[in-house]
């Protein structure tokens, strides 16, 4: 298999800093391919004779089943654990219930430990480590032979330092590997995505508490009345927005792509539930839903893959890791507003295939932090134009993909009301013995949209 040009410069150097140190730490933007680099890895350290066997932790089970695949077809040998094996795979969780007869294997024999999204381990000793990071300080850290750690956005929200990162004095990480969004876009190795931030030019905010209040965008909204964001993401209006400018752009994607899906990270299983019949019901789109109360959400999620279904809508199951290269299309309707989160999402859609047309299109509300998320996105990019206005109309698409006449983007009267799901983080933050009254909202203004497009088509 021959290697992206990044990956064999990566490889090259892990393997000259093992000549002297066990530990290499890569940051490679989501969608780079960071577990066939570290896969290559392995097959150099087993060629040369340095290690006997490879052991991976990682997030989830679905990430874990890619890890297996991966592994398994570039070293052609067994990657499931079992006797005979060369190594295997495991979840962070697993990290907790791993017996000591395992952990002896470090002690006895030559072994390579990969960490994917090692982000989530936290703790540089025992006092300030969190559960997984623990562990890895206890039971590998002096006794692996070699460790690879791969993270594809190195911090954590809560500041703790990451399980076996080096930090400046600055407290920034210091990786001894770096491949960032930019470099991946200019050698063909990530689809170049456009990040579009839905806002309204006229919210009108109404409480029992204060008179009506009208704001000019979402983010004066949130940010100078009771309005919470995730009184948004759950309103049914809304909802239909953002999903109709989603269909619009996968049905003119999919003109050239048969194949291309689109992705909705939703904020619960009753909000997937209500954007799934709103996909089949309103827009006439086959979909899927995975999450993470599912029994089989892997094979969900393979199934996927394999197949030509418009949508698939996850609740905290597709986002960092999981490869599904034909998704170019996300409407994020999430409740988690990291940054962690916003960039893992994103990498969802920006892994290249073969197909002809390689356009990934982001669809968020413009709520503050998510606009803070953008521009650094867009600071990535120093010397190029990112943000343009982008003429609004709303498309509407038959089911067979075809373009129908344009609507124009007038004046919608919206009158949305709440009920109690929308209150949740305004309810943690008041006494419980109080009563609290929520708010109505109307969005009598036009949808505006800002387009961020990292690079020009």
């Amino acid at each position: 298999m021959k290697l992206r040009q990044w990956q064999s410069t990566c490889v090259k150097q892990v393997l000259q800093k093992y000549n002297n140190s066990k530990h290499f730490m890569c940051l490679a933007t989501p969608a780079a391919g960071k577990t066939t680099m570290a896969a290559e890895v392995a097959l150099q350290l087993v060629a040369q004779d340095k290690i006997d066997f490879i052991i991976c932790f990682c997030p989830t089970k679905e990430v874990e089943q890619g890890i297996r695949r991966t592994f398994e077809r570039h070293l052609n040998r067994s990657f499931n654990g079992s006797i005979g094996a060369l190594g295997g795979v495991y979840t962070y969780q697993s990290l907790l219930t791993l017996t000591p007869e395992f952990w002896q294997i470090l002690q006895e024999y030559r072994v390579l430990v990969i960490f994917d999204e090692l982000h989530h381990c936290a703790g540089d000793h025992l006092a300030n480590a969190n559960a997984w990071g623990a562990q890895i300080l206890i039971n590998i850290c002096d006794y692996a032979t070699y460790t690879l750690g791969l993270s594809g956005t190195p911090w954590r929200s809560d500041r703790l330092p990451i399980t076996l990162g080096r930090y400046l004095d600055s407290n920034q990480i210091e990786c001894d590997f770096t491949y960032g969004l930019k470099e991946a876009v200019a050698d063909g190795v990530c689809r170049q995505p456009r990040i579009v931030l839905i806002d309204n030019d006229k919210i009108t905010v109404t409480s029992r508490k204060e008179e009506a209040q009208t704001f000019s965008s979402l983010t004066d909204a949130f940010s100078n009345s009771d309005l919470a964001y995730k009184s948004i993401i759950l309103e049914k209006e809304a909802m239909k927005y953002i999903l109709s400018q989603g269909v619009s752009k996968l049905s003119e994607l999919r003109r050239q792509n048969p194949d291309a899906g689109g992705l909705v990270v939703a904020s619960s299983i009753e909000h997937a539930l209500e954007l799934v019949q709103m996909l089949q019901n309103e827009f006439e789109q086959s979909s899927v839903m995975v999450s993470y109360q599912d029994s089989m959400p892997s094979e969900i999620i393979d199934r996927y893959r394999k197949q030509n279904t418009e949508w698939i809508v996850s609740v905290g199951m597709v986002s960092e890791g999981t490869d599904i290269p034909r998704l170019q299309v996300c409407c994020y309707l999430s409740h988690i507003r990291t940054e962690m989160y916003y960039r893992q999402v994103l990498g969802r859609i920006l892994r290249i295939n073969a197909s002809v047309n390689q356009d990934a299109w982001f669809f968020t509300f413009a709520e503050g932090n998510l606009v803070k998320y953008a521009n650094r996105i867009q600071r990535d990019l120093p010397d190029t134009t990112v943000i343009y206005e982008l003429e609004s109309e709303v498309a509407r698409y038959s089911h067979t993909g075809r373009k129908e006449q344009p609507q124009p983007n007038r004046g919608v009267e919206l009158l949305l009301s709440f009920d109690g799901r929308a209150n949740t983080e305004l309810q943690n933050n008041i006494d419980s013995n109080q009563l609290y009254i929520s708010p109505d909202y109307q969005l009598t203004g036009q949808y505006r949209q800002k387009v961020i497009s990292l690079f020009k088509a």
